[in-house]
């Protein structure tokens, strides 16, 4: 029997790009988003078995009620990809803070959620383990998207830690920091015009092949990219001001460098 490999806002992107990756790797894959017939999509796009689980993870109590799910179908989840996940573009104080809050919700519980009532069994079993998606946004605070980055900041920090815990325990956690990507992300956070995605952008392939590949060595951080990764080394020379002004102009329409 395949090894099945549960993914997250998997309609679309990087998400979607990691579904067909580890397809094509001969696991069986867990479909999850909100979009029912998106989903249907990601489908027909793979060779193998497929599960799809329509579900809105922004919610109260979504990582439980998405394991409870699986469990229901008698799925075992070998490999948890937490890759659902948005941003939103602009001033914290101008942003709806329903939608702030929905954020961290998705970004950060659902994430820690589902790590949790998965990881367990996966220990019990001594294989598979957990990727989860930050960005190369979780190495610097974020002026005009600051919650997007301090979650980020989380996702990265909190793997970092349980990698080190479980260390020689016979799972795999890793974190996978993409740079901008081709993918919705910058429509829905409406980033499209700033400079950050009108420079050197990467595929969600290339993203997820690297993703996939980095999990598999067992990396505990990967950054695709070699101008992502010198990036992730600049911001911890320069003045912390200095990154702030910086990232601020890359967050804007208008440069402010």
């Amino acid at each position: 029997m395949n090894q099945a490999a549960l993914v997250t806002g998997a309609s679309s992107g990087i998400g979607r790009a990691l579904a067909r990756e580890f397809a094509a790797h001969g696991f069986d894959v867990v479909l999850v988003a909100r979009r029912e017939e998106a989903l249907r999509d990601v489908s027909r796009e793979i060779k193998g078995r497929v599960h799809l689980v329509a579900m809105d993870l922004a919610g109260q109590g979504a990582g439980t009620a998405l394991a409870d799910e699986v469990q229901r179908r008698g799925i075992q989840v070998d490999v948890a990809v937490n890759n659902a996940g948005f941003g939103l573009q602009g001033e914290f104080s101008a942003l709806p803070l329903d939608r702030q809050l929905e954020m961290i919700q998705l970004n950060v519980t659902t994430l820690t959620e589902l790590t949790r009532r998965l990881l367990p069994g996966m220990l019990e079993r001594r294989s598979g383990g957990i990727l989860n998606v930050a960005s190369t946004a979780a190495f610097q605070p974020g002026p005009l998207m600051a919650v997007y980055y301090a979650t980020k900041a989380y996702v990265l920090s909190f793997t970092e830690a349980i990698t080190e815990e479980l260390a020689g325990r016979g799972v795999k956690i890793s974190c996978l920091c993409p740079g901008p990507t081709h993918s919705e992300f910058a429509a829905r956070a409406d980033m499209q015009g700033t400079p950050l995605f009108r420079g050197r952008v990467m595929d969600a392939e290339t993203v997820a092949r690297a993703g996939y590949e980095g999990w598999m060595a067992g990396e505990a951080v990967i950054v695709p990219g070699a101008a992502n990764r010198r990036g992730t080394w600049l911001v911890r020379l320069a003045p912390r001001a200095m990154v702030r002004r910086i990232v601020k102009g890359l967050n804007t329409a208008k440069a402010v460098l």
